[in-house]
C-alpha cells in the first residue's frame, strides 16, 4: 500500500519506522521546514550531519534516511507547504499556494492511507477536507504535552454502506463549532513547536500505526474498515490517551453535519468550486462557518434569550408564576 504522511515531527518520525515494521510499501512525505540541531535527537530519521547548516529540507533527509535503514522501502520527500485558513493568500501569492493545493491533492489522490501528523489546527484542515472529498482513509494523530488523540476520520463511502443506520464515523472537526483559523501568529517559540512528554510521540505514533494495520487487516482501503472486531482485535474510532493518568480511552464519534472539514455541504462545495473555494476559506475567516450553517446556529442560540420574571406576590389571582408571554412556569 502506499502511504502519505503531512509533517515530519516527533510522531511522524516514529510512525514511520512502525510502518516499516509492518510492510509499508511506499511511502511519500511531506513537510516544508528544514533540520535543525533539535532534530536528531528527538526524531530518528535525522542525523547531526543533516542539521549542520540549517539548510537540508526534512522532508528529503528522512526519505534518504529511510532507505539507508531499509533499504527495500521506496520512499520520496516532497517540500510542500499546506495551505491554511486564517493565513490570508494575497493576489501576489495565489498561483503559487494554488500550485501546493495541487500538489498536496494529486498526493492525497495517488495513495491508499494518509497519516496527518501536523503541529496546528488550521493545518489539518485541507488534508481533512481532501481525504474526505475523495475517499480516503485519513489517520490523524495530535499531542499535547502529556495527552494524545489517534483517530481515523469516517469515509464517505463508509456512509454510503451504513446509511440504513443513519451514520458515519467523524473526524478531527466534527467536535468543533467554530471555523479553524490562525492559531500560530503571536505564539512564544515553546508554542510555535509541539513540547511533549518524551514517551508521549512514539505511543502515538504506535498507536496509529496499529490502527491501520487493524484496518487493512479487515477492509478494502476505501470502505473504512467500520466498527467492532477485525482479524486482529478492535477496530476503534479514536484513541484518546494520557501520561498524566497514564490511560488509553477508546471512543467513538459519529460526523457532524455542520463539520467544517468533512460535512456533504463543505465537500460539494468544494467538488463545485475547487480551489475557488479553497481560496475562500483561507482568506473568509467566517466563510466556512456561514457555508456549513454554524453562523446561523449561534445566530439563533444568541437570539434565544429566555426572560424570566419571578413573582413573589401570593395575591396575585391565581397567575403565579406566568411569565411575559403566559409561558408556564416562568418560561416565555
Amino acid at each position: 500500500h502506499e502511504l502519505l504522511a503531512a509533517r515530519l515531527g516527533n510522531a511522524r518520525m516514529q510512525r514511520r519506522e512502525n510502518v516499516d515494521r509492518v510492510g509499508g510499501e511506499t511511502d511519500k512525505l511531506v513537510d516544508n521546514g528544514k533540520v535543525s540541531y533539535s532534530n536528531p535527537v528527538r526524531q530518528p530519521l535525522f542525523t547531526y550531519e543533516d542539521s549542520v547548516g540549517g539548510k537540508t529540507p526534512k522532508a528529503k533527509a528522512a526519505a534518504e534516511n529511510l532507505m539507508k535503514v531499509c533499504p527495500s522501502a521506496e520512499a520520496e520527500g516532497h517540500v510542500l507547504t499546506i495551505p491554511m485558513p486564517g493565513h490570508t493568500v494575497s493576489k501576489s501569492q495565489a498561483q503559487k499556494v494554488k500550485a501546493e493545493f495541487e500538489r498536496l491533492r494529486e498526493l492525497i489522490i495517488k495513495h491508499d492511507i494518509i497519516f496527518l501528523l501536523t503541529d496546528s489546527r488550521e493545518s489539518r484542515w485541507l488534508p481533512s477536507l481532501l481525504a474526505s472529498a475523495h475517499n480516503k482513509l485519513l489517520i490523524n494523530a495530535a499531542l499535547g504535552f502529556d495527552t494524545f488523540v489517534v483517530m481515523r476520520h469516517g469515509t464517505r463511502q463508509e456512509a454510503e454502506e451504513k446509511r440504513e443506520e443513519g451514520r458515519r464515523l467523524g473526524c478531527y472537526f466534527c467536535n468543533d463549532v467554530v471555523a479553524p483559523t490562525d492559531s500560530l501568529s503571536d505564539r512564544t517559540l515553546d508554542q510555535q513547536c509541539t513540547v511533549t512528554r518524551p514517551g508521549l510521540a512514539p505511543i502515538a505514533s504506535a498507536l496509529s500505526a496499529e490502527m491501520a494495520v487493524s484496518l487493512l487487516h479487515n477492509m478494502s482501503v476505501e470502505g473504512g474498515g467500520g466498527e467492532g472486531e477485525g482479524e486482529l482485535g478492535a477496530m476503534p474510532h479514536q484513541i484518546r490517551g494520557s501520561l498524566r493518568q497514564f490511560s488509553l480511552l477508546s471512543i467513538t464519534g459519529n460526523a457532524y453535519d455542520k463539520c467544517t472539514a468533512c460535512s456533504d455541504v463543505v465537500v460539494e462545495w468544494y467538488q463545485k468550486k475547487g480551489w475557488d473555494f479553497v481560496l475562500d476559506a483561507l482568506n473568509k475567516p467566517a466563510y466556512l462557518e456561514e457555508v456549513t450553517g454554524l453562523t446561523k446556529m449561534k445566530q439563533e442560540a444568541e437570539d434565544f434569550d429566555v426572560d424570566i420574571e419571578w413573582d413573589d406576590d401570593d395575591d396575585n389571582d391565581g397567575d403565579h408564576g406566568q411569565g411575559d408571554n403566559g409561558g408556564d412556569g416562568g418560561r416565555s
